[in-house]
């Protein structure tokens, strides 16, 4: 899951001293060199910052898979532990924090960040290193167009595959019933700028008319002027490109002050945020909003609905998009070790371009790249829960709400 100039605000305890969020297991032996010696995984995330709020849940699916890895038996016969560094959505941060947990550290395996913005740096560090980096978010193209060997994506599909099931849902709605007009406003970040002029391109080709389009700094708050200026074009559509429910939420927010509501809404990333999205805008004018997702919570793939049941328990609500990620690059990574019975980064880089690995988002296969062969999914939020209403192979309702009601 774009204008990278935010070295000003970075909080100067964030810097090469990054706050460090620690999870050990109950380790045996005394030193990394020790064969009884825990493994350590490193990765990094923004765990605070702008959006912090996504971030949570992608540390609790790491974790969540970290549990039950260890109560299996780790890997290689030995316990498994994860230091995350807190990275502030910075990208200057980021790159500190995997210098120093592949130099300082000692990781022997390493997990991705979040966000399109934080995995395009980061995997270069990775990829200098000859380390293998699996990331559970970050579907810009540009990530994947470097020729990189030890980089894997952990969704079914990227960025630029993303508005597929929205656009082909608009192809199957008799002409009087598509919009006519769509504004296109987007946070600058190399995720949702793929995405969005995707969504534009294959609109348009539909006879959809662009009314307005903007693309907005990631530290920005305040969204009166830009939905100020939407509501004046009057689209029938908006597809907003949310990083997170700070943005994602703002915007709704600023379009109720405009009292302007769309026929159609779709957004991106920040609807998936099940805990955080309902409680920022209000339930009800949750109703109608489109997005996409990578995961479904009621996907009959293995493990799937035990990983369901065990997040639940732990942290009181259930997973969304984020936190079912990052589970699933854990589940990735652990694959290839146990197949290839070594942390040898080449054998496992190997591994992960000629094998299939089944996952709780599905079966998951990578080309040279690292990209998926897969499909995303269209949902929308209806009656105050998160449905899913394309593919027809994965839908949990029979209709979809079109058009949007009014804000309440």
């Amino acid at each position: 899951m774009p204008g990278f100039g935010r070295s000003g605000q970075r909080n100067t305890l964030l810097g090469a001293t990054a706050a460090v969020v620690l999870l050990f297991a109950t380790a045996c032996g005394s030193g990394s060199g020790s064969s009884s010696a825990p493994i350590k995984i490193g990765a990094s995330l923004p765990l605070s910052g702008p959006v912090a709020d996504a971030s949570k849940p992608a540390y609790e699916g790491y974790k969540m898979w970290l549990d039950q890895l260890n109560a299996d038996g780790g890997l290689l016969g030995r316990d498994v532990e994860l230091k995350v560094l807190d990275d502030g959505f910075d990208q200057n941060t980021v790159v500190t924090n995997y210098n120093r947990l592949i130099s300082q550290e000692r990781s022997d395996l390493l997990l991705g960040t979040f966000s399109s913005r934080l995995n395009l740096p980061a995997s270069a560090v990775a990829e200098r290193n000859k380390m293998l980096y699996v990331e559970p978010s970050g579907g810009a193209e540009e990530i994947f167009n470097r020729g990189y060997d030890y980089l894997f994506f952990a969704q079914p599909s990227t960025s630029l595959d993303l508005p597929e099931q929205f656009v082909q849902y608009i192809k199957s709605l008799p002409a009087a019933q598509r919009p006519k007009t769509a504004a296109y406003p987007t946070q600058d970040d190399p995720n949702t700028d793929v995405t969005v002029a995707e969504f534009r391109k294959e609109l348009t080709k539909l006879g959809v008319k662009s009314v307005y389009s903007k693309k907005y700094a990631p530290d920005t708050v305040n969204f009166d002027s830009i939905a100020s200026a939407v509501a004046r074009a009057k689209p029938d559509l908006i597809v907003h490109g949310a990083v997170a429910a700070n943005d994602g939420a703002g915007f709704v927010k600023a379009l109720q002050k405009q009292q302007f509501s769309p026929k159609m809404m779709f957004q991106t990333n920040a609807p998936s945020l099940i805990g955080s999205y309902p409680k920022a805008i209000g339930a009800a004018n949750t109703e109608g909003i489109f997005t996409s997702a990578a995961w479904s919570p009621k996907a009959d793939y293995a493990g799937n609905a035990e990983f369901v049941a065990a997040y639940t328990k732990a942290y009181g609500t259930a997973p969304g998009d984020d936190a079912a990620n990052a589970y699933t690059a854990g589940q990735v990574l652990e694959a290839a070790v146990k197949a290839v019975g070594s942390l040898d980064q080449d054998k496992l880089a190997d591994w992960l371009h000629s094998h299939t690995v089944q996952t709780i988002v599905g079966p998951l296969k990578w080309d040279s790249r690292g990209v998926p062969d897969g499909n995303m999914l269209l949902a929308q939020w209806q009656s105050g829960k998160f449905e899913f209403v394309a593919p027809a192979a994965q839908t949990t309702v029979d209709k979809v709400v079109n058009p949007k009601p009014g804000w309440s």
